[in-house]
């Protein structure tokens, strides 16, 4: 049993093999995991951004998690896409697919203010979700500059980082061994500052050890203090989250010495990212940060985004094109929540939400989309996938289509319908169920 889930969650292996080793410990163990607790996570990033999980070991952690549905969203990549659905529909769990991207506000109003975006202003994340079938490959060769050019950026950063690391005896990164080697990018994954990070965590583990040393190493090679929580665990020689612990005092400590923002290339306009989600037939949604006080998850310090100016902020995104909004609850306070999910009635936002899963450390869980303030957010999940699997079986079927049958509904209305619809897909034939679902609709309209 161990070997099958060693095969589902070696990058080394390619997809097929990992499907079939997931099929065969399906039918080892049977339908394993624990119950269905509904609960639903929209935003799971796998190897082919980063993360310790291929898409067939992240549906199976879903799975096992009591997840009734999971997506994955990866960095400039659809990857992982094909994948993930395969794994989702052997494991009998609803699943969807899209991608994670940094978009260009400048030439607007918020050109130079700080949107979602810890790093930059003018520059926010947005994610395009629910991608049908069709259009993964269309979605990939749109995405292959962007990620020619981020590549090309984050080299240039390996070689600032190697003047730190030669500085504090710690050698260098050799980048096409240890970057592009350990990422998924000629798989067409993407290639971000944590993969840096990581072969920098690399160098200071040679160094240091996995020990009470580490912590010391990190602060006399680069005079960061971890603080004596983060202390503690780098300390434990038997931590199994060593690396992703290390990686979170090196995101906001060293990061900001070496970072250089992406130039026009590589965060496009916004406008060009919705109007491309739009041709596929996607969904374009912006990604919702919020001020940070205290932060909830303990990941974010304390500083100001969207809020001051968000109603403004909501009429440009509808300029834009954008038909959704993506926030994550366990983020945010319950008053920044009730003015989101208002705007979002306001001005017909689809409302996706999940926990960007991208450490071993994180839980698959999200048990606040089950709160009865938020559990029109595990509806709206199965109107994304009904939207995507409909939608591959007919492109008038996209929720937003103008063609749509149901193109005269109010939204939430529509969201009503695609939701039952969704519920009412073969989870472990969802492509044949669907065209089937499709032909019963257009013949009703």
């Amino acid at each position: 049993m161990n070997d099958y889930r060693q095969i589902i969650n070696d990058p080394a292996r390619d997809a097929a093999e990992r499907l079939e080793a997931l099929k065969a410990l399906e039918t080892a163990e049977g339908a394993g995991g624990a119950a269905k607790t509904g609960e639903i996570n929209n935003h799971i990033h796998t190897i082919y951004s980063f993360s310790p999980y291929t898409p067939a070991m992240a549906a199976l952690k879903s799975r096992n998690a009591g997840l009734g549905a999971a997506g994955s969203v990866d960095h400039d990549s659809v990857g992982a896409a094909e994948e993930m659905l395969a794994a989702c529909g052997i494991l009998g769990i609803g699943g969807c697919t899209g991608f994670e991207v940094r978009v260009s506000f400048k030439d607007g109003p918020f050109g130079g203010r700080k949107l979602n975006n810890p790093d930059s202003e003018g520059i926010a994340y947005m994610t395009v979700q629910g991608i049908p079938r069709q259009s993964i490959e269309k979605a990939a060769e749109f995405l292959a500059p962007i990620r020619a050019e981020r590549l090309k950026r984050i080299r240039t950063m390996s070689e600032i980082a190697n003047a730190l690391l030669r500085e504090a005896g710690l050698g260098e990164i050799e980048f096409d061994r240890d970057i592009r080697g350990k990422s998924c990018y000629d798989a067409g994954g993407e290639i971000t500052e944590r993969h840096l990070l990581a072969a920098v965590a690399g160098k200071l583990v040679a160094k240091y050890g996995r020990g009470p040393e580490l912590a010391g190493g990190l602060k006399a090679a680069f005079g960061v203090d971890p603080g004596p929580k983060i202390a503690a665990l780098l300390s434990d020689p038997d931590n199994p989250h060593c690396l992703f612990d290390l990686l979170g005092v090196l995101k906001s400590a060293f990061l900001p010495r070496i970072f250089i923002q992406g130039g026009e290339a590589e965060c496009i306009p916004a406008r060009k990212m919705t109007e491309f989600a739009l041709s596929i037939g996607a969904v374009p949604a912006y990604a919702y940060l919020g001020d940070v006080g205290e932060s909830l998850t303990g990941d974010k310090k304390a500083e100001k985004f969207e809020d001051e100016f968000l109603d403004s902020l909501f009429d440009e995104l509808k300029a834009a094109g954008y038909q959704a909004l993506t926030y994550m609850p366990p983020r945010n306070t319950d008053e920044q929540l009730r003015r989101v999910r208002r705007l979002c009635r306001e001005y017909g936002f689809m409302e996706i939400s999940g926990v960007d899963i991208n450490s071993s450390r994180q839980l698959f869980n999200c048990p606040r989309v089950l709160e009865p303030a938020f559990r029109h957010l595990v509806d709206t999940t199965w109107a994304l996938i009904a939207h995507e699997r409909l939608a591959s079986a007919d492109p008038c079927l996209a929720l937003f289509s103008p063609e749509n049958p149901f193109a005269a509904e109010p939204l939430e209305r529509r969201l009503e319908i695609y939701a039952e619809k969704g519920k009412k897909l073969d989870p472990h034939n969802s492509g044949e169920s669907a065209f089937i679902l499709a032909k019963e609709i257009l013949e009703r309209n």
